[in-house]
């Protein structure tokens, strides 16, 4: 037995329909449209995808440069405390120095009060 094509493509007298051919072409030809449209649908998809891409491209490019900026900042005031640190430490000195003198103050006012209560118990007798 030959094969199918063989005997169509061999045999003159064997034609396909006009209306069949027809059919043929109306087919490949919308096959070929959808396919089309496919394809657009995944271009514009693609190219969606491209814009979207480049705007997160900006956006991490802004984040940088603000992170950048308060990196700086915070180098700037990390070395403005180191530049303070001796004037802290200073204060820190003045403060215990100041609450040793309220206390020492607050212990002669005491003993002022005593010594002035005895001034008075001998002045009585």
């Amino acid at each position: 037995k030959q094969p199918v094509e063989e005997t169509v493509n061999n045999n003159p007298t064997f034609a396909p329909p006009p209306d069949v051919v027809e059919l043929c072409r109306e087919a490949f030809q919308k096959t070929a449209e959808y396919l089309r449209g496919e394809l657009d649908g995944t271009i514009e998809d693609y190219k969606l995808l491209e814009k979207m891409n480049q705007l997160t491209m900006g956006k991490y490019s802004e984040m940088k440069h603000i992170a950048l900026s308060i990196s700086g900042a915070l180098n700037d005031l990390s070395d403005k405390y180191k530049s303070l640190q001796p004037y802290l430490e200073q204060i820190d000195q003045i403060e215990e120095s100041v609450t040793a003198l309220e206390q020492a103050a607050y212990g002669l006012d005491q003993y002022s009060k005593r010594l002035e209560n005895k001034f008075k118990a001998l002045e009585k007798r």
